[in-house]
């Protein structure tokens, strides 16, 4: 019989955190679940602990080589077999009605995807604020093309949609040979609902907070770098070769170039204040002012110090 939901979770040395995250999926209410767990090439006992669950419960992919995150979510989407796929991450966990709720949202108003609240916890399992209001979630209620890229400008959305954990209609992904794009190491999330949502799939939102993310000191979501914006920039140039999109949706596709550009001017700022070149930090705020402007005073201090230092340098 077919599993409503299989829980995709690709992991990567996480021993420490993966049976929080299957035993929360196995724990869901009211629907048939499947877990495939992609041990994506482990140096440590993660694939000892996927492998300790007996095979009706959790299903073992272990890759012969690093895919990367969204290589080894491809590897889980191929295997799956439930109508719905739901991506955990293994550091983080889901709430017991949490399917059910988002499965019966989506099959009420006839979509291919759902999404939900995320419940922020500390590394000390301390449970800050959820990622958004509940009211805000409330009044949504259906995520287009344009309102999600306008979500996802880097530093600038009050909203940060790239957040978001959805769950898909694993027919719709497969009619639309829709999978995650390897070359990203962050990003790859948003690119993947981009393109469901450009194929016409429906998004609505379930306002219940069913998700839990867990800060994770190190987290590669958490340290964004140059050379992951510049990945993001090419993976949305060839976003845009392959759909059209409506005046709203390239009105807010314009806007993340801009804030795409001005991240990596941030980060290329950073990057040279760090290695200690005055001269190319400075030529690279002068190139883009907007760059400093829009992440605040700290970084603009720390350019001027570096700046006067370079300046009673050069007096000498």
């Amino acid at each position: 019989m077919q599993p409503d939901v299989s829980f995709v979770i690709a992991a990567y040395n996480a021993e420490a955190t993966l049976d929080r995250a299957i035993a929360s999926a196995i724990a869901q209410k009211c629907v048939s679940v499947e877990v495939v767990v992609v041990d994506d090439k482990s140096r440590d006992a993660t694939l000892d602990v996927a492998r300790s669950y007996p095979q009706d419960v959790v299903r073992v992919v272990a890759l012969a080589q690093n895919r990367g995150p969204g290589g080894a979510r491809n590897a889980g989407l191929d295997a799956a077999r439930g109508r719905w796929i739901a991506v955990l991450d293994s550091d983080d966990e889901v709430y017991p009605e949490r399917i059910c709720a988002m499965i019966a949202r989506a099959e009420q108003a006839g979509a291919e995807i759902a999404v939900d609240n995320i419940q922020v916890v500390r590394e000390d399992g301390v449970a800050e604020a959820t990622m958004f209001p509940a009211t805000y979630l409330e009044g949504l209620r259906e995520i287009s093309l344009a309102s999600f890229i306008d979500g996802n400008l880097v530093f600038e959305s009050r909203f940060n949609f790239g957040y978001l954990k959805p769950i898909f209609l694993r027919r719709f992904l497969n009619e639309n040979r829709l999978r995650y794009d390897e070359k990203l190491i962050i990003g790859e999330d948003y690119i993947l609902l981009a393109n469901a949502l450009a194929k016409g799939g429906r998004c609505v939102v379930e306002p219940a907070t069913g998700y839990a993310y867990h800060i994770r000191t190190g987290s590669i979501s958490r340290v964004l770098e140059l050379h992951h914006v510049e990945a993001m920039r090419e993976a949305d140039a060839v976003f845009a070769q392959a759909h059209s999109m409506d005046g709203a949706a390239r009105a807010a596709f314009a806007r993340r170039g801009r804030s795409l550009r001005k991240a990596a001017s941030f980060l290329s700022l950073v990057q040279h204040i760090k290695t200690r070149s005055p001269l190319k930090a400075i030529r690279t705020a002068l190139s883009d002012p907007a760059a400093v402007r829009h992440m605040g005073m700290p970084i603009a201090v720390r350019l001027r110090k570096v700046a006067a230092q370079f300046a009673v340098g050069v007096g000498r």
